[in-house]
């Protein structure tokens, strides 16, 4: 019996809950670790593997992935290649040389995708421990609308500021948190990045360019486990995560925050 799910109508259908989709995952990777103290992130190890292949793992064991692009320090590209074949992971997985920013690694594995790529993942390489089903719900998501993140509320009050002046307070519930993985239909990324390219237009995520080419951006309710190392700090929890994915394979839940249940329900509730 088929499980149909109507989609846009360049993607193809879902037969029995397996995608006939050609979804490509891109991972930056070619940062220099300013924050961490100019230690290569992605490279540090926590229990004696590499950042970015326990990253990897999570996205080789996705069925709706068909391949994976890394964009790697130019300088790096030998020891990465090297890292990944020591791996033995499983799966069609490509490194490439990254750029001076993100948007410039990102840019350089979509522009090596195949045509026939229906939708592309884009996920930082420090997020390791990103959930299985949160790759496959941001997935079906933009299957659906055509561009979808992972976000979450913000438990912290925010301030807009100019240098150290306060210029109002945003509400909460108007703000969210974006992780990765973000997903988009490739025919709409690679328009976002054109125009960004022919207007000298900067930014630090993909749904930032989507946005600034007119498109709207469906957000899927991520997760506080969804962490991204960046500073020194991160890696005492890294590690305590990582304990807990041990001990259990499956994601325990987490205790809902107050604050956080709260609008969660005014902001992912239904439409």
């Amino acid at each position: 019996m088929l499980c149909r799910t109507i989609v846009p109508h360049h993607l193809a259908v879902r037969e029995c809950g397996v995608s006939k989709q050609k979804v490509a995952a891109i991972i930056p990777a070619a940062g220099q670790g300013v924050r961490m103290g100019f230690h290569k992130k992605q490279l540090l190890r926590l229990d004696g593997v590499p950042i970015l292949v326990h990253t990897l793992r999570k996205f080789a064991a996705c069925p709706e992935i068909t391949e994976i692009w890394i964009a790697a320090p130019t300088e790096d590209l030998a020891e990465i290649r090297e890292i990944v074949s020591q791996a033995s992971l499983e799966g069609n997985i490509q490194v490439v040389a990254g750029g001076a920013r993100r948007q410039d690694s990102v840019e350089n594995c979509l522009r090596a995708l195949s045509p026939g790529t229906d939708l592309v993942a884009v996920h930082d390489a420090v997020r390791p421990f990103v959930a299985p089903e949160q790759i496959t719900a941001v997935i079906e998501a933009a299957s659906k609308t055509g561009a979808a993140i992972l976000g979450i509320l913000s438990v912290d009050t925010v301030k807009q500021v100019a240098r150290t002046r306060i210029l109002g307070t945003i509400p909460r519930d108007r703000i969210v948190l974006a992780q990765t993985p973000q997903v988009f239909r490739f025919d709409i990324l690679l328009q976002a990045f054109d125009k960004a390219r022919e207007e000298g237009f900067l930014t630090t995520d993909e749904s930032s360019l989507v946005e600034h080419l007119g498109v709207e951006v469906t957000v899927v309710p991520g997760s506080d486990r969804n962490i991204k190392i960046t500073k020194p700090a991160d890696l005492e929890l890294a590690h305590f995560y990582l304990e807990q994915e041990r001990l259990a394979p499956a994601e325990p839940a987490i205790p809902s925050r107050p604050r956080a249940s709260a609008g969660r329900s005014r902001l992912f509730g239904a439409r």
